[in-house]
């Protein structure tokens, strides 16, 4: 059975490897396929982007170089007479000319045309001079529609694509704008086409054409390589995964032999852990109530419970000092170990809750975690059981070793503190006073105050010890119990 699961487990990983490796083929072919039918889109968009970059810096390079040449040559000169500023730029051996900043940027796109004849720099405007009227206006469809876009966009850019001279080209255009200098010059020339400039307005529109054969040439060439790139590194990567794949079918294999074995290791792990967990809930018991117990595991981080009515017992036992002196500390160790295991049994056997022991004194108190009616008669029973196995010690060990008992009935809180080394524990001033009624009795006899005798007068002997001094609670009455009325059997 086992063998043909194995077996049907193979042939699925087998089929689903070849599945992958196939999907993984065909993605990389569509991937490829993508690409190369985005290369032309891409290829229009690289040109563009670097034909716009070429022309925008023309311009600027342009521009800057009138306006230096405004600032640093025209300005200075403009105070000597002897310098003759004109539109018409025609130097003479006899006579110097300077030509004005427009005529300029003009002389300047031409010698630029002149030096490379597939570029054409052209200044043009809606309001031409007149002896500039055949070529300083719009000559084309671009031209016009350059010159009614900037007129709208001063600060914007107008281009586009389109055969220039039998040639693909790239026609860029932007905004001439009239600067501070030149404003006085334009309004008070009597040939002005118009006299009401202001700075800022766009006077004219330069215009830049570039050839795009080099760079188509150069970003094709680019791109070519690039997706040769691409390519070969699409078939290097369906090699390499092709190889990944088989080596995750290995090391699948060898996982799935790996999981088996550390299944059957955890199998054995959880059988121990629970057995760790039982001794834990068992270690957990002998520290604390079942039921708090159960709450500190839901998560209950602070616990106190108050009880209207408890009673509490206190035990020392007499004369141990005296036997610690005598004997070696492992049998002193025995000894308290082997009167207090029998005070546990009492505990269990009455239903009651040992709270602690502090040296040689023993803490336990009835009526918690869980309320009842009978503790003070279960306390009660287990303090004349207390002197009974004392009894029994001393004849099995010849000792001569006594417990006093004292208790006491009344409300009390109960809870949890500390987060590590907890114990439950038990506050109030019914405690207190069950304490004072141990320290304060005698050797031999149980204590208990008025609350409990109340409880208890009508079930046990009692001898009423009268009226004793009490440290922090000054004088009270007090009883000690003696033995048994009748028989307790509800306990």
């Amino acid at each position: 059975m086992n063998k043909l699961i194995y077996r049907s487990r193979a042939a699925i990983s087998q089929l689903i490897y070849k599945r992958i490796l196939l999907l993984v083929t065909i993605l990389f072919c569509v991937g490829v396929g993508v690409a190369m039918a985005n290369m032309s889109r891409l290829s229009s968009t690289l040109i563009q982007a670097q034909a716009l970059q070429n022309a925008t810096l023309y311009a600027q390079a342009i521009k800057e170089a009138r306006t230096l040449y405004s600032s640093d040559v025209i300005s200075p000169l403009n105070t000597k007479k002897a310098i003759n500023f004109t539109h018409d730029y025609n130097p003479t051996p006899t006579k110097v000319t300077v030509p004005v900043p427009a005529t300029f940027l003009i002389e300047l796109g031409k010698h630029i045309t002149d030096k490379n004849p597939e570029v054409s720099v052209r200044l043009y405007s809606d309001y031409p001079f007149p002896w500039r009227r055949e070529e300083g206006g719009a000559r084309d469809d671009f031209e016009r529609q350059a010159i009614t876009y900037l007129m709208q966009n001063p600060t914007g850019q107008f281009f586009r694509t389109e055969d220039f001279r039998g040639k693909p080209a790239f026609r860029y255009a932007q905004a001439d704008r009239l600067l501070p200098s030149c404003v006085n010059c334009h309004n008070t020339n009597r040939d002005s086409p118009k006299k009401d400039w202001k700075v800022g307005d766009v006077r004219g529109i330069l215009e830049i054409t570039q050839p795009l054969e080099t760079i188509t040439q150069t970003t094709r060439t680019g791109l070519k390589d690039l997706f040769l790139l691409l390519a070969g590194l699409s078939i290097l990567g369906i090699a390499g995964l092709t190889l990944a794949l088989s080596r995750l079918r290995q090391n699948a294999k060898q996982l799935e032999q790996r999981v088996r074995e550390r299944t059957a290791q955890l199998q054995e792990t959880n059988v121990e852990l629970l057995k760790e967990q039982e001794k834990s809930d068992r270690l957990l018991l002998n520290i604390l109530p079942e039921s708090i117990a159960a709450r500190l595991k839901d998560g209950q981080n602070s616990i106190a419970d108050g009880f209207a009515e408890v009673t509490i017992l206190f035990a020392d036992i007499v004369g141990f000092t005296v036997l610690s002196a005598q004997i070696s500390p492992e049998e002193l160790l025995v000894f308290l170990n082997e009167i207090f295991s029998a005070f546990d049994n009492l505990t269990e056997k009455y239903g009651l809750e040992k709270i602690k022991t502090i040296g040689d004194a023993y803490m336990v108190v009835g009526g918690l975690p869980n309320p009842s009616t009978n503790h003070a008669e279960s306390i009660a029973e287990m303090a004349l059981d207390m002197q009974e196995e004392l009894a029994k010690f001393n004849v099995k060990h010849h000792s001569g070793i006594n417990i006093r008992i004292g208790i006491n009935t009344g409300p009390a809180i109960a809870g949890v503190i500390g987060t590590k080394k907890f114990i439950y524990d038990l506050w109030g001033d019914a405690v207190n006073t069950a304490a004072r009624m141990e320290s304060h009795g005698i050797a031999g006899a149980i204590q208990v105050t008025k609350s409990t005798y109340d409880i208890l007068q009508n079930k046990y002997l009692f001898e009423d010890r009268g009226i004793i001094q009490v440290k922090g609670k000054g004088d009270m009455n007090t009883y000690l119990l003696v033995s048994r009325l009748v028989s307790v059997v509800s306990v």
